[in-house]
């Protein structure tokens, strides 16, 4: 196997005997200088196969520990459920399995969809979601609400390859998806001064967010809790990220007749933050 592009010290771009590439994991594979021909295949302890250029940065951003729990969680879902996943679930599912402990180490709890709620339409989905929940806390010693199953169940639901996402959504709000996206994210830019790639993670982790708050608005079923003081705290760390949200929270109830909750502008500000840290604001 040719090793031809380090990510980090232990994840490298390679391309196998019959000329495909791939991601390889393995101690120390990335350390020498590529290109080079990794004679003991025995070093590699994972492949990953069809994963986005656009998702490769996140070999190098996310923790490897939750990486390498996360892809033998997404091995058991193949197992159970019935449809194929998108390769690239690995890593979007790494990245929000990430979020969710580092929501709990700083104690930061969003109130998710109930789980009890998911389970009557996704049942398989739940089943995994639930089981993820009790690895996550026993792994990485964390305390998460029960409900973040639901969040991991709906990941897989909106990983099923080549399903049309938001089916949720009314017409209405399908055809203004587009715009309503682009809308926002120009918000994010003109307030920040920062440029958002249109093809780069950050942005596809955005419009995946966009569409879940869509979705619940569609089902009125906005997030709403008691996380005021938090939320007042977020705005206080993050004040022009917070104005970014009052814009948009404007945005939304110009151009929908929509006010969205606390929560939901907290889930927001969250969001926003993460892709303003990772495009160097």
């Amino acid at each position: 196997m040719r090793v031809v592009k380090k990510l980090n010290n232990n994840f490298a771009i390679c391309v196998d005997g019959e000329g495909k590439e791939l991601i390889a994991a393995g101690k120390g594979i990335g350390f020498p200088k590529t290109p080079y021909e990794l004679e003991d295949l025995n070093l590699i302890t994972r492949t990953f196969y069809d994963i986005d250029q656009k998702y490769t940065g996140l070999f190098n951003e996310l923790p490897e520990t939750v990486i390498h729990f996360t892809a033998k969680l997404i091995d058991i879902a193949r197992d159970e459920l019935k449809y194929e996943l998108n390769p690239n679930v690995v890593l979007t599912m790494s990245d929000h399995i990430n979020f969710c402990i580092q929501r709990a180490k700083e104690d930061i709890y969003v109130q998710m969809p109930l789980i009890y709620e998911v389970e009557q339409t996704f049942p398989a989905e739940a089943k995994i979601g639930k089981y993820a929940v009790k690895q996550i806390e026993r792994r990485f010693h964390v305390r998460l609400n029960q409900n973040e199953a639901s969040g991991i169940a709906m990941n897989l639901v909106n990983a099923r390859y080549n399903a049309k996402s938001g089916t949720d959504v009314t017409e209405e709000l399908q055809r203004r998806y587009d715009d309503i996206l682009e809308d926002t994210i120009s918000i994010v830019e003109d307030e920040t001064g920062i440029m958002i790639e249109r093809d780069s993670f950050n942005f596809a982790r955005y419009s995946s967010h966009l569409m879940y708050l869509l979705n619940r608005i569609a089902g009125n079923r906005t997030l709403d809790s008691d996380n005021g003081i938090m939320y007042q705290s977020m705005r206080k760390e993050f004040p022009e990220i917070a104005a970014c949200v009052d814009l948009i929270d404007r945005y939304f109830r110009r151009k929908l007749k929509i006010d969205l909750s606390k929560e939901e502008k907290l889930y927001l500000i969250l969001h926003i933050n993460r892709i303003c840290t990772r495009e160097g604001l």
